[in-house]
């Protein structure tokens, strides 16, 4: 029986994990500030989504799981790279930048991933790439500042939040082989499961972690209230993770993968106005602006690839597989 698409649930799934993953910001910056190292939050989050989403499948499509020794490289490289790697440097940025600010950085990724299929594939692009790369480096020219003589951000923030755009161009890409393959929800159990295993190797909490510091009650900047830190990294696994991550491959049922991503650069708007409302992380206007031009820019990629995609037989702009931001 073919499955009936309806856009309106596509466009309020996609909406609502842009949401998640933007307050998740918010909540993650509390629990670097608490003194939860990078590699910590990072192995926490990995590991506790991976297991959410292992028990998940077994119980319900046990045969997803199945997976070939041919398979493990890939998913390997995949894990750690897209993965890993990603949510890693999104942490470090969001340790020295204002969230949104950070988001800005990491979501020009979709223009580097047209750039690659232009250059590196020779895929056809349409022209309006070369705008799109303008519009983007403008903008981040905007969001630093720079005639303050790069004072404005920290550069150390700023170079994490560039090498995370990376690290998602990569999932994207691999996501898009991936996704060839193997289906959405079993490729992104698997990416996890790869991801918790590097840092079981890399962030050992048997060696360098101690549980009891997880109870220890925690600032949220509402008043003087204080939660105990493991509600927050509870929080961050689950409605961080687990729960957007599932709205984002549910959206992708009603939506072209391309639409989807194009509501979800909502999220560094989103994550602004949480930042602020909760943190009062304030931008300037140029910062605003400046994220509003990349945002753009990100739009235009988007389109100038799928555009230029449309006539191919088996067109994938996009990979069918969340963004792990």
């Amino acid at each position: 029986m073919p499955h009936t698409r309806r856009p309106a649930v596509g466009y309020l799934t996609t909406i609502g994990a842009a949401g998640l993953f933007a307050v998740n910001g918010t909540v993650s910056t509390l629990a670097l500030q608490a003194g939860v190292p990078p590699t910590w939050l990072t192995a926490m989050r990995c590991g506790g989504a991976a297991v959410g989403l292992l028990a998940a499948l077994a119980l319900v499509a046990p045969q997803r799981l199945r997976l070939t020794w041919r398979e493990v490289p890939f998913l390997a490289v995949f894990g750690v790279v897209g993965v890993a790697m990603t949510q890693f440097l999104y942490y470090v940025a969001i340790g020295r930048l204002p969230v949104g600010i950070a988001l800005v950085f990491e979501m020009t990724a979709p223009v580097g991933i047209a750039l690659w299929v232009r250059l590196v594939r020779k895929e056809p692009v349409r022209p309006r790439i070369w705008a799109a790369l303008a519009l983007s480096l403008s903008g981040l020219v905007l969001v630093a500042q720079v005639w303050q003589g790069g004072g404005s951000l920290d550069l150390l923030g700023v170079a994490a939040g560039l090498a995370a755009a990376v690290c998602l161009a990569t999932y994207y890409l691999m996501g898009e082989r991936g996704t060839a393959t193997r289906d959405p929800v079993a490729l992104t159990t698997w990416t996890f499961v790869a991801a918790a295993l590097f840092w079981a190797v890399v962030a050992p909490f048997t060696a360098r972690f101690e549980a009891g510091v997880l109870g220890e009650r925690v600032p949220v900047s509402l008043g003087s209230a204080q939660l105990p830190l493991w509600a927050l990294v509870l929080w961050i696994v689950v409605l961080g993770a687990i729960v957007p991550f599932w709205l984002s491959i549910a959206a992708l049922r009603h939506l072209p993968p391309t639409t989807a991503g194009l509501v979800a650069t909502v999220e560094p708007v989103f994550a602004s106005i949480v930042a602020w409302l909760w943190l009062e992380q304030v931008l300037s206007g140029w910062q605003v602006a400046g994220g509003l031009v990349v945002l753009g820019g990100i739009a235009l990629a988007q389109t100038a690839r799928t555009a230029a995609a449309r006539p191919a037989p088996a067109p994938a702009p996009v990979p069918e597989t969340p963004a792990p931001l």
